[in-house]
């Protein structure tokens, strides 16, 4: 089984408005270092992605890959690699648990990359690491300084993630 790196913050917004930001792929090359396109190929019946092709530049990585998204409630969302060109495996999950009787939220984030190229586990690990840290820190930036309600529909990008 594939080894996974795991992360978790505390964002001061409640869990609806932390996955409105995060269902909204349009918005991602706004917030996210990495994702310079989005572009949602499939919508679900609940209005949510299914497929999303994400343009990456992640220093050493470069990549346009497209993954599949499985929305459980209102609380997680896991992704899968459908294709790519530099990754052979690309997996993870948020997490989302209300704290405070809903007016915080704990993001788990979960990531699991596998390159297509030779990397030591070591450094494999360290720069799954270095993906979910930023992401957390550019989920959390990002609503904590939008105001709450309802996001507009999307019609864009995951992370990847």
């Amino acid at each position: 089984m594939a080894e996974h790196t795991r992360s978790s913050i505390t964002i001061e917004a409640a869990p609806a408005d932390v996955m409105d930001v995060i269902a909204d792929f349009g918005r991602y090359p706004e917030w996210t270092g990495e994702v310079k396109e989005a572009e949602v190929l499939a919508t679900g019946a609940n209005g949510r992605a299914e497929q999303v092709r994400l343009v990456l530049d992640a220093g050493a990585i470069k990549d346009d890959h497209t993954l599949a998204y499985e929305w459980t409630g209102s609380d997680e969302v896991r992704w899968s690699l459908v294709k790519s060109q530099m990754l052979r495996t690309l997996d993870g999950s948020y997490a989302l648990r209300p704290v405070d009787g809903g007016t915080r939220t704990e993001v788990t984030y979960q990531l699991t990359v596998d390159v297509k190229i030779p990397m030591l586990g070591m450094i494999k690990r360290k720069a799954e690491k270095v993906i979910i840290d930023r992401a957390l820190a550019g989920l959390k930036k990002r609503v904590e300084s939008v105001p709450a309600g309802p996001a507009e529909p999307s019609s864009g990008p995951a992370a990847s993630a």
